[in-house]
């Protein structure tokens, strides 16, 4: 019955995400949305509204949160591990790039170099993302993806990381009965 929060990808909002916490629920998390409508990518403002929403969870449940990520929101989910070690139980993502973010079909929507930084910038942004988080991972990936390529989605070996190969596409791996076995 621990809490569960689940991101959505890019250009989705909770509506994408309700039948993997409905399908969380019915194995007796206690799953939620984020309830910040779409996800428009990365901003100063939205880092602040999820450590908010993990601070309230983490207080009302008295219990560290799972985070379940898809695409995008695995990219949030793991900085808010990063950040706040202390409040996350264990990260989850789904066809989540984070070993290299270019490796999508929708880079050209969230830019690497934000603002017209520097290339240099961007690399050490690349690095920082391929960093392991301090708490257990898994990330779940499908080499039929169709967004993402599945190699940019894998972990580096260590304790308590694990990767897990699906079947589905990068828009089903919400409620495949693959990732749903895994989640």
């Amino acid at each position: 019955g621990h809490p569960v929060l689940v991101l959505p990808g890019l250009l989705a909002g909770d509506l994408s995400t309700l039948p993997l916490r409905r399908f969380l629920r019915s194995v007796s998390y206690d799953a939620r949305g984020w309830d910040l409508g779409l996800n428009l990518g990365p901003t100063d403002s939205l880092r602040g509204r999820l450590d908010a929403l993990l601070t309230r969870l983490r207080g009302d449940h008295g219990h560290r949160v799972s985070l379940v990520g898809w695409s995008l929101g695995g990219l949030y989910a793991r900085e808010l591990a990063r950040a706040r070690p202390d409040a996350v139980r264990c990260v989850i993502t789904l066809g989540t790039p984070f070993r290299d973010i270019s490796a999508t079909h929708a880079a050209r929507l969230v830019p690497i170099r934000p603002g017209g930084r520097p290339r240099h910038e961007a690399h050490e942004l690349r690095a920082h993302l391929r960093t392991p988080v301090p708490v257990p991972t898994t990330s779940i990936y499908s080499r039929s993806d169709g967004i993402v390529h599945w190699q940019s989605c894998l972990e580096a070996e260590g304790p308590e990381r694990e990767n897990v190969e699906v079947g589905c596409s990068h828009t089903g791996m919400g409620f495949h009965a693959e990732v749903l076995s895994v989640v």
